[in-house]
């Protein structure tokens, strides 16, 4: 786990080392040890190391093999051990016991190829002295960023948007209202700063040296679906390779911990790393604990932790921590995000560093492949014959909290896209006029669409209108404390097994993520597994929000980004529900932390 950075002059030539070094400065903290960079006639390639495998100096980066690659990488293969046997039987030799040696040596062998035989996240650049390019990836879900820019004069890639920003960027407005009126991110690659954007998950891009061009070609999708797992064994089938996975990601030469929330998915990552654990101490778990009884999970934690024999370590963020960091949380995610939610993570990982938890699990991923949250209800009995629809709809009622008349609510509302698009313009209102008469949301449109189809919303979701902003979070926070996150449910073979069982074995009789509550009935407390209510690090946002009003007026109205697309003096905060003022509010921060100027 590391930073990246990359230079490729197009026409005229720079000074690389120097840029190089300025965009590896800014990443400092995803990589605190070791540094390294390599120029090559019109190509310059940083690296920021955080070591977890192989922590002697054989595993630092730029890395090289023979006189034909370089390599800059960052992310885990974690079957690099099982890949490496295959290579030594090919021949290879290894000079380190580090996975980059052996994506080099992959690669030698099976050119771009390699990466469909990787089990892990990555982002990486391999500059190819023999072809004279220079050949990236991103994993299959975008766990790992790639940024890039791409202009007559230059192409530059890096782990962060930081590392690309000029001295006053423009705001990308598309992607700003639409995520002020709708609150959706992360739904296409573009970002909130206009002419940055992302290398599309499960894709490679190659740029001809030569040439001075570029193609990008996709190497991975989720597979349509030809059989569903319809074997009685499927509840075994799955947690055995939900338990391999753990395994997996538990390969590491430094401390790993996990994430523990008191939900179902941390809970059942922490049983089976804790099962796992080979270390001769416990194994720890960190928790964030809600001040605002509402949204509290420490009991469940408690009771989670105490089940397993867990080392729980938990903070309890308060007003003065969420206003103190507030700058600091902002221009660590880069881009505005949706809830304070966000604040309890970063506490989260920042305690992980402290406890020396450089590797720590997650279980980010276990919602979108099982039917977690209650909107799927609404999709699955769509997707049901008109004869199961009724039974359905009577079942979905019984372990959910939701009624009866709101599932049917949900499939009036959530599939058409005419009248989401209505509801959120009217909440707008305080858009002015020629912003707002034109706005259609491509993304809403997307996703009302997917409603039709249980499967169709799940790939939707992981791919563009859940999963990404996540996995954005996610590695934002982590790396900011230089922490490895690893995300067992989203191994892909675990991610294409859940696609492809049954609905039955995802929600039955109401009870979503039926197979995982089955399959760890005996292993968690039965408090933990039969849970209905859904928090996950909330933060406690009504005293947060209220405590926070006055400075957030304040910064509304001296954002010249709003000033130009609203009406201030329209806006209420009081009569906001509080995720809209926190969007309006973040948006605005975010403009004057990054100095961000709209066209």
């Amino acid at each position: 786990m590391c930073g990246i950075s990359g230079i490729v002059a197009r026409k005229t030539m720079i000074d690389s080392e120097r840029e190089i070094r300025r965009m590896n400065d800014i990443i400092e903290h995803r990589g605190p040890d070791g540094e390294g960079i390599y120029c090559y006639q019109n190509v310059a390639l940083g690296h920021r190391r955080l070591a977890i495998l192989d922590l002697s100096e054989l595993g630092k980066q730029p890395m090289h093999w023979e006189e034909k690659y370089t390599i800059i990488f960052n992310g885990e293969v974690y079957n690099y051990i099982e890949i490496r046997e295959v290579l030594l039987k090919e021949g290879y030799a290894f000079k380190s016991e580090s996975d980059t040696e052996v994506i080099l040596a992959a690669y030698d062998l099976w050119g771009k190829d390699c990466v469909t035989r990787f089990n892990g996240m990555w982002s990486f650049a391999i500059l190819d002295k023999v072809k004279n390019s220079l050949f990236c990836s991103r994993d299959r879900f975008g766990i790992k960023p790639f940024y890039y820019t791409i202009s007559e004069e230059e192409f530059r890639f890096g782990s962060e948007i930081k590392q690309l920003i000029d001295e006053q960027p423009i705001v990308n407005l598309p992607v700003a209202l639409d995520f002020i009126i709708t609150g959706i991110e992360e739904a296409s690659d573009e970002t909130f700063f206009k002419g940055i954007v992302k290398l599309t998950p499960g894709h490679n891009l190659t740029f001809d040296l030569a040439k001075n061009t570029y193609q990008i070609e996709a190497f991975y999708s989720l597979p349509d679906q030809e059989k569903e797992n319809k074997s009685s064994d499927s509840i075994t089938d799955y947690i055995s390779l939900l338990e391999e996975s753990v395994k997996l990601r538990m390969r590491s030469d430094v401390r790993v911990g996990t994430c523990l929330s008191g939900g179902l998915d941390s809970s059942t990552v922490a049983a089976l790393a804790s099962k796992n654990y080979n270390y001769q101490e416990q194994f720890y778990a960190i928790h964030a604990k809600s001040e605002e009884t509402a949204t509290d999970e420490s009991a469940f934690a408690t009771l989670v932790s105490s089940h397993l024999n867990l080392n729980l370590k938990t903070v309890v963020p308060g007003y003065r921590d969420f206003e103190s960091n507030m700058d600091e949380v902002i221009y660590t995610q880069e881009e505005p995000f949706g809830s304070p939610s966000v604040f309890m993570q970063y506490f989260v990982f920042k305690e992980a560093r402290k406890n020396n938890c450089i590797v720590m699990l997650d279980g980010q991923g276990g919602d979108e492949t099982l039917l977690g949250y209650e909107r799927y209800y609404p999709a699955l009995i769509r997707s049901l014959p008109w004869s199961k629809r009724l039974k359905a709809l009577l079942n979905s009622k019984k372990n959910s909290r939701l009624s009866m008349l709101e599932v049917i609510k949900y499939m009036l509302y959530f599939g058409n896209y005419k009248s989401r698009l209505s509801r959120v313009k009217r909440r707008a209102g305080f858009i002015r006029p020629e912003y707002l008469a034109n706005f259609k949301s491509e993304a809403l449109k997307k996703i009302s669409e997917s409603y039709s189809d249980v499967r169709k919303m799940q790939k939707m979701e992981l791919t563009r209108s859940q999963l990404p902003h996540l996995l954005r979070y996610e590695d934002k926070n982590s790396m900011k404390h230089s922490v490895e996150a690893r995300l067992p449910f989203i191994d892909y073979r675990v991610v294409e097994f859940a696609l492809n069982m049954e609905n039955e074995a995802k929600i039955q009789d109401g009870w979503t993520k039926y197979v995982l509550r089955k399959g760890m009935s005996g292993l968690l407390p039965k408090e933990i597994v039969w849970r209905k209510n859904k928090l996950g690090f909330n933060a406690p946002e009504n005293l947060w929000l209220e405590q926070h009003a006055v400075e957030m007026e304040k910064v509304i109205h001296e954002s010249v980004i709003l000033n130009t697309i609203a009406n201030l003096n329209q806006i209420d905060l009081n009569q906001l529900d509080k995720r809209m003022r926190w969007r309006i509010y973040n948006l605005a921060k975010w403009e004057l932390l990054f100095n961000v100027r709209i066209a």
